[in-house]
Formats: structure tokens, C-alpha cells, sequence
């Protein structure tokens, strides 16, 4: 009896150690999300990654929890958002562009870093190789400096007398200076000069639209950037004000009124990011996790913003457009 009375209190030990171990609160996840852009700006692009995670089981609030911080296009203002979200211990941080990887990467070497795009991260320096990243940082590659050169290309096409192109470009944004590169190749191959117009802010824009009609420019090319990504109302007003025919690298900007976009689809690259905080979460390493290229590309193409300045979109390229808004 004195056994069999030391075997119930062992199991009893036992059972009251599981309860206790099942009443511990599981811990959940921490994902740091840090944009340039506002929140307004990203609504879309935060959507999709939302989506991503719940398509792979993760319910915002339930079992994972989202610090979102956004510099609202106050590129300045990363460092300190960056480091916030180290203070706050998160498992992963997910960047939305390139300026926001240069903060998060300044900021820890431990954290893992998650790009939901960039343009080029060997060349910017954040990994060191596709294949083989190499440190706390991975995710998918936008290729939007490659793509800069067929937006002019695409311009030409639309206009066939087309001899002049104000490019607005952000020159403290990461990135700049390839897709400027890309954007200059091209102009050489097409005969197209170039009027370079500088926006560093929203007061900017009104400034380049007015630089660019008295340099009797026939469009404009709007180069990636936070600026351009927070302000794309204002970049579509402005167009039909001083009717002149603008494109764009993202899809964003002509659902908002703007006239013509092509690029990799930046919604698609944010869903699939949720893929690279699954695996880490599960214990995979970013320096072992490939690079992805984009597999998805939108060529969109807005009428009633063609109609507004008095624009005929040639048949020949309207018929290649994924989308067409009317």
C-alpha cells in the first residue's frame, strides 16, 4: 500500500506539472514591418502580405502579432523606426523597399531581415549572392531598374514622335542611380533626351511638373521611390493639369488616376515575403534562404487618364495591357 501510494503521488506530481506547463502562455510571434511610404500609401501592399500569412495559417492578433512602423515618405525618419523595432525584440523584420532594408540592416546583424522587394541586393549590398545570401538578410528581388529602360520604350511606343522625357527621380533613394543608368541606356537607343528633375518631397512635384513643361517636354517618367510610391494622387492631378503623359513602375499609381504602369507585380513579391517569415519562424536561416526573382509582371493602362489630357492609346499596345481602366 505504501508503494502503490507513492506511485499516486508521483503521478499526481506528474499531472499537475502538465497542467501547469499547458496553462504557460505559448509565446507568439513578433513581425517588425517597416515602410518609407505612409500608411495610406502601403495599404495594399500590407494587404497582400496580411494575405500571405494567413493563406500559410497566421491570423494577425491570434497567433501572430505585427509592429508596423512608417516614415511617411520621411526617409530620415528610418533609423530611428528601425532601431525601435530591434528595442522591441521582434523574431523577423520585414522591410517593404530598399531604403527601408539600408535602416534595418544598420540597424542589427541578429534580427533576420525579410525584403519584400528591392532592386538589386548584391549591388546595394545586402546580400552576397542570390543563391547564397550569406547573413540576416534575403527575401525577392523587384528588378525595377531593369525595367526603367522598357518604360521609356513603351513611351515611345505611345507617343511615336516622342523626343523629350522629364525623369523624376528621388537621388537619396537606394537604388537611384541604376535605374537611372537603365533609363539612359535606353534614351541613347531611342534617341530620346533626358531632362533629370529631382523630387525629395511632396513640394517638389508641383516644381518638376512646371520644370518640365517650360522644357517642353513631351512625358514623364516617374522613377521608383517613396516619394513617388506616398504621393501618387498628387503625381495623377498634377499629370492632367499640365497634361502630360506620365509612366510609372508601379500598378498602384494608375489605379489612383495615373496614366500607364509596368512592372513586376510589387503586390505579389509582398505575399510571397510571407513565405521567408514562415520558414524563419520555423527555424530556417535568411543566409540559407535564396533570393526569389519576380514571377509575376502588370503592364496596366488607365483611358479615362488618357482621355483627360487628350490622349489616344495606340490599339497595337492597348491590346498587350493586363488591365485597362475605363
Amino acid at each position: 500500500m505504501r508503494k502503490a501510494g507513492i506511485l499516486s503521488i508521483l503521478f499526481l506530481v506528474v499531472l499537475l506539472a502538465a497542467a501547469a506547463e499547458a496553462q504557460q502562455p505559448t509565446k507568439v510571434p513578433r513581425i517588425g514591418y517597416l515602410a518609407a511610404a505612409s500608411p495610406s500609401a502601403n495599404v495594399a501592399r500590407y494587404d497582400a502580405f496580411r494575405q500571405g500569412l494567413r493563406e500559410l495559417g497566421y491570423v494577425e492578433g491570434k497567433n501572430i502579432v505585427i509592429e508596423s512602423r512608417y516614415a511617411e515618405g520621411k526617409l530620415d525618419r528610418l533609423p530611428a523606426l528601425a532601431a525601435e523595432l530591434v528595442r522591441l525584440k521582434v523574431d523577423v523584420i520585414v522591410t517593404v523597399g530598399a531604403t527601408d532594408t539600408r535602416a534595418a540592416k544598420e540597424a542589427t546583424t541578429t534580427i533576420p531581415i525579410v525584403m519584400a522587394q528591392d532592386p538589386d541586393p548584391v549591388g546595394n549590398g545586402f546580400v552576397a549572392s542570390l543563391a547564397r545570401p550569406g547573413g540576416n538578410i534575403t527575401g525577392l528581388s523587384s528588378l525595377i531598374a531593369d525595367l526603367s529602360g522598357k518604360r521609356l520604350e513603351l513611351l515611345k511606343e505611345i507617343l511615336p514622335k516622342l523626343s523629350r522625357v522629364a525623369v523624376f527621380e528621388t537621388s537619396t533613394n537606394t537604388g537611384n542611380a541604376q535605374q537611372l543608368r537603365e533609363t539612359e541606356l535606353a534614351a541613347g537607343a531611342i534617341g530620346v533626351k533626358l531632362q533629370h528633375l529631382d523630387i525629395l518631397g511632396p513640394k517638389d512635384i508641383e516644381t518638376a511638373f512646371r520644370a518640365a513643361s517650360k522644357g517642353r517636354a513631351d512625358a514623364v517618367l516617374v522613377l521608383n521611390s517613396p516619394v513617388a510610391s506616398s504621393h501618387r494622387k498628387k503625381l495623377a492631378d498634377l499629370a492632367v493639369k499640365s497634361r502630360l503623359p506620365v509612366i510609372y513602375a508601379r500598378a498602384e499609381a494608375v489605379e489612383d488616376g495615373g496614366l500607364v504602369s509596368y512592372g513586376v507585380s510589387i503586390a505579389d513579391l509582398d505575399r510571397r515575403a510571407a513565405t521567408y517569415v514562415d520558414k524563419i519562424l520555423k527555424g530556417a536561416k535568411p543566409a540559407d534562404l535564396p533570393v526569389e526573382q519576380p514571377k509575376k509582371f502588370e503592364f496596366v493602362i488607365n483611358l479615362k487618364a488618357a482621355k483627360q489630357i487628350g490622349l489616344t492609346i495606340p490599339p497595337n499596345v492597348l491590346a498587350r495591357a493586363d488591365k485597362v481602366i475605363k
